[in-house]
Parts: structure tokens; C-alpha cells; sequence
């Protein structure tokens, strides 16, 4: 393995002072550190700690996880987004307790086999977890070792990531290397950050951007995928002390999730036949997911009758079931609405 000149001492010292005392961070078993880094995927880590904190009280365990109900899960991970990391830690639990004893495995070759356990992940659970020499590189990191060594290649090309892939091993030193991962993935959260803060910065004097004066220039970054925007009408019915509701087919994106009806604002109507009367419109809801901007505009119908649907995708469910049902989040908001409204109905 090649090496590279790096700074690695002072990184070391200054994470141990500077490093944020995360929840994670106190007992970094393999399962904690597994949870948090599928958590914080896409997530920023304030909102991750709470979400930790209530996972591990409520699957503390791995074995806890694998014989929990897959409702009870995508439950508890109810407004993180991005379900699908759910439901893969879910499964890999019980792939685990089946195939490991309830063990995370520590090679990187069994870790990978992993279900929702690619390259970064593998490299965090043996590195923070089993104090072993593995790199853990993130958009943080990538951000990091391209101003550092003055990388000039798109950091979104695989090429790009794979070169970094190797710096970020061969900067390893022998001597706790995992705190070197670890430093590199704070100090990009933290100073080497988009808007870097190169004066609180432990490794500038080694770091060719700064010496260069290109920090602001670097890393270079490709362009992004597209935003797409969507508008919905939600339909959200009611009859006595029922709602409908549709559950998310498995294999999209949603799976597992339950929402209202909804329809393109384009089309006219309810998405299906249906005899109700409008009782009221809700505040307007914005929410996206994975390369969607949404808008919903929800209103409120009263069914005349409890009109058979084909079974699958639409279900009658007592309102009383509701808090146990895990909702997308703009769902989820409009549900808040809706509860105001009938709380203030019962009051009236």
C-alpha cells in the first residue's frame, strides 16, 4: 500500500480535544456504530441523535431488532426518510442472528455480504467498533483529501473516489488508525466544511488548498442530479371513526409506509369512485424524498357509506390504530392536521 505524507499526529490530538461527544461515540459496540452510521446517511447529526437514542432503547439488541415486526420498525424510524435503510437494517438482523449468532462479523469480505453494508459502512463498523486499520470514506472525507492534496477531478467520479479511497488508507498510521478515520470524518463536519474554517484547522499547514489559496475552489464537484417537483391533491376520508388509508406497495419507494389517497393535481377528483362530502381544506404540506420536491394540498371528506375497495392498495382503519402506524412525513404532517381538526370538532 502506497503512503502518503499526512499529518496524522495532529489530527489525532486535536479530534480527542475537539471531537463532539455524540451518543455513539460513548459505547461504540459494533451494533451502535452500525445503527448510527445507517442513520446518519443523508442525515444531519443533530437530527440523528434522538432517533438513536429511541432506537437503542427500543431494539437494544440485535437479536431485539431481527424478532421485532417490520411495522414496529419502519415505526420507529418514522420521519428519518429514505425508508429503504430501515427496512435493510431490519433484515440484516435477522441475516445476522441466523448466520452469526446475533454478531456483527469483523472482516470487511463478511461485513459487505451485509445487506445495506457497502464499502463506507463495512470500513466505519471495523475501524470506530473493532479499533482495526480501515478507511471510512464519506462526503466528508472526500471533501477533506481532495482540498489536502489538491485533487482536481470530479469528486462525484468513481475514478475520483476510488483514487481518494486509496490516499485515505495510505495515510493510516499504525498507531490508533482509528482515530485518524474517525478525525477525518469530524474535521469535515465541522471546519472542512463547504464554507471552510481554515483557522481552526489542525492540518493546514500541511494541506496544498490552503497553502495555494484554493479552498474555496475545492474539491470540484460535478453537476447534481435534478429536482423534481410534484403536486398532489390528498383526499383524506373519513367514515364514522375510520379513515382510509394506502399502503405503499413493497419494492417502491414508500414501502411500507402508510399515506392517504392522492392523485396528480392535474387530474380532476378522487382517485377512485367515491360518494363523500367536503368538510374542510388543510394547510398545504411540502415534503421531499429521494430526487422529489412535494407538494400536497389535503382536504377532508365525510363518505356517505363504507363503499367495499378492492383489497390491497386501500383499507378502511380505525382512527384509534393511527399513532401505531408508521406514515411517510408529509403524511404524517397532514395527520397532525387532521388531528387538530377533529380534536377541535369533539371540543365544539
Amino acid at each position: 500500500m502506497q503512503k502518503f505524507p499526512f499529518e496524522a499526529e495532529a489530527l489525532k490530538v486535536w479530534f480527542q480535544k475537539e471531537g463532539r461527544a455524540l451518543p455513539w461515540r460513548k459505547d461504540p459496540t459494533p451494533y451502535a456504530v452500525w445503527v448510527s452510521e445507517i442513520m446518519l446517511q443523508q442525515t444531519q447529526v443533530a437530527v440523528v441523535v434522538d432517533y438513536f437514542l429511541r432506537w437503542m432503547a427500543r431494539f437494544p439488541t440485535i437479536e431485539v431488532l431481527a424478532a421485532s415486526a417490520a411495522q414496529d420498525v419502519i415505526k420507529m424510524w418514522e420521519g428519518l426518510g429514505f425508508y429503504s435503510r430501515a427496512r435493510n437494517l431490519h433484515a440484516a438482523a435477522q441475516h445476522i442472528a441466523l448466520h452469526h449468532n446475533g454478531v456483527l462479523p469483523s472482516t470487511h469480505a463478511e461485513l459487505s455480504a451485509i445487506k445495506g453494508i457497502g464499502s463506507y459502512t463495512a470500513g466505519a463498523i471495523r475501524s470506530f467498533a473493532f479499533k482495526q486499520k480501515a478507511a471510512a470514506v464519506d462526503g466528508n472525507v472526500l471533501r477533506v483529501l481532495a482540498r489536502y492534496f489538491a485533487i482536481e477531478e470530479d469528486i462525484r467520479l468513481g475514478s475520483t473516489r476510488k483514487k481518494i479511497w486509496e490516499i485515505a488508507e495510505g495515510i493510516l498510521p499504525e498507531q490508533e488508525p482509528w482515530l485518524v478515520t474517525e478525525g477525518l470524518i469530524e474535521l469535515g463536519a465541522t471546519v472542512c466544511s463547504r464554507n471552510p474554517k481554515c483557522w481552526s484547522c489542525p492540518i493546514r499547514s500541511g494541506c496544498a488548498a490552503f497553502c495555494k489559496k484554493r479552498q474555496e475552489e475545492l474539491p470540484k464537484i460535478g453537476k447534481k442530479v435534478e429536482i423534481t417537483p410534484l403536486f398532489r391533491n390528498v383526499f383524506v376520508v373519513l367514515h364514522q371513526r375510520e379513515v382510509l388509508l394506502r399502503k405503499a406497495e413493497e419494492g417502491k419507494v414508500m414501502a411500507g409506509l402508510y399515506e392517504f389517497p392522492y392523485a396528480d393535481k392535474k387530474q380532476k377528483g378522487f382517485p377512485f369512485l367515491f360518494d363523500a362530502k367536503k368538510l374542510q381544506t388543510l394547510p398545504e404540506v411540502t415534503h421531499s424524498f429521494t430526487r422529489y420536491r412535494v407538494k400536497l394540498y389535503p382536504t377532508v371528506w365525510m363518505a356517505a357509506d363504507r363503499v367495499q375497495l378492492p383489497e390491497g392498495e386501500y383499507i378502511w382503519t380505525p382512527l384509534s390504530q393511527i399513532p401505531s402506524l408508521p406514515f411517510s412525513s408529509g403524511h404524517k404532517r397532514i395527520l397532525k392536521h387532521l388531528e387538530a381538526l377533529l380534536y377541535a370538532r369533539l371540543a365544539h
